[in-house]
């Protein structure tokens, strides 16, 4: 809303705003998390398969540089020997893509859970807009993602050469082994490397996650109109609550008002309170209250009653009782049944004389 721009926004967000800005794509994800669990998977399927992956690459060799016998270089033989390279490749490939595949899905599940936003991906003009790509060329966002760019790259070309250097002595004397041993010690000192990365990529993205934890607070803040604008969506407008509520009175009311014409009697204040009673031998085992009010509707309730011809009688304490203890449509209590039956005796003895 136009009148929400200018306000500062200070209230956290409502569980509504954070669904819909989880409908729309908006959620709390660290890349970094998703990048340190791919790591750990692919460093562990390859340490686990190191084995199975050496033994499909030899296959492949053997099958480039086996001259044993001399084949026409056909497109048969060409077909062939390129399907075996590919079988073996991804032979020798998969124990490390089933892992990163894994890893990729296992840690967004852990952050966001499983939600798939087709918002995300629309189109927008404002994600090609000129200007709007200027200011997040230079938006704290990209301010830090740039940092935390060029100090993970300081930090991996920093353990790769003193991973290098440490184990100076034994590369230098890798000409002298066969290739099985270089593969494998390729592998180790890969390893090596790639648990001290992971240590530290590990710290990064506990602290990268805080910071997209905290930016994605701060972007989905409310103001306090906000805040009431959404209240009045979610709970209505009170003036249209109480309007409703107004016309359900009177739909009461109007309800209460028909029912007046089949009341046996109605006991008064005599001018402040009305209570229409009716009693029915074979169907209640009390008097029940057919309608009752104050002022107005008391009046009301005494028009009808007198153009009806329903005995109207003056019995103020009995009228103020009634009227604070029983509910429309209720029974009267007990305590009332002696006062309640020598009226309906009178109005009886009244119908009958009449």
């Amino acid at each position: 809303m136009a009148e929400n721009e200018g306000q500062e926004k200070t209230e956290d967000a409502t569980p509504r705003k954070r669904q819909t800005s989880r409908e729309d794509g908006q959620v709390a994800k660290s890349i970094e998390i998703v990048s340190v669990v791919i790591l750990f998977f692919a460093v562990s399927a390859l340490n686990l398969s190191a084995g199975f992956i050496y033994s499909n690459m030899e296959k492949i060799f053997y099958e480039s540089f086996n001259f044993g016998v001399i084949i026409d270089l056909d497109i048969k033989s060409f077909l062939f020997f390129f399907y075996a390279v590919i079988k073996y490749s991804g032979m020798a490939m998969a124990p490390v893509l089933v892992a990163v595949f894994l890893a990729a899905l296992l840690s967004n599940l852990f952050q966001v859970g499983f939600f798939v936003s087709w918002k995300a991906i629309e189109p927008k003009g404002s994600k090609i807009s000129p200007i709007k790509g200027f200011g997040r060329l230079f938006s704290m966002k990209s301010i830090f993602d740039l940092v935390k760019s060029i100090l993970k790259i300081t930090i991996i070309f920093t353990l790769a050469y003193f991973a290098v250097i440490y184990d100076e002595e034994n590369l230098f004397r890798l000409y002298d082994n066969e290739v099985r041993g270089i593969f494998i010690y390729l592998l180790q000192t890969s390893f090596r490397i790639f648990v001290w990365i992971l240590i530290v990529m590990i710290i990064l993205a506990v602290m990268d996650y805080l910071y997209q934890k905290w930016d994605f607070e701060q972007k989905i803040k409310m103001s306090k109109q906000e805040v009431k604008d959404e209240m009045k969506q979610s709970e209505g407008d009170p003036h249209v609550k109480s309007r409703i509520k107004q016309l359900q009175a009177e739909a009461a009311r109007n309800r209460m008002m028909s029912e007046v014409p089949k009341a046996d009697v109605v006991i008064t204040n005599p001018t402040h309170i009305a209570i229409a009673l009716r009693y029915d031998q074979l169907n209640m085992k009390a008097p029940s209250v057919l309608a009752k009010g104050a002022g107005r509707i008391a009046e009301k309730i005494k028009e009808i009653a007198i153009k009806e011809n329903i005995p109207v009688i003056e019995q103020p304490q009995l009228a103020r009782n009634l009227f604070k203890v029983v509910g429309v449509g209720e029974q009267i209590p007990s305590e009332f049944f002696q006062a309640v039956a020598e009226i309906l005796a009178q109005v009886y003895q009244m119908k009958k004389k009449a």
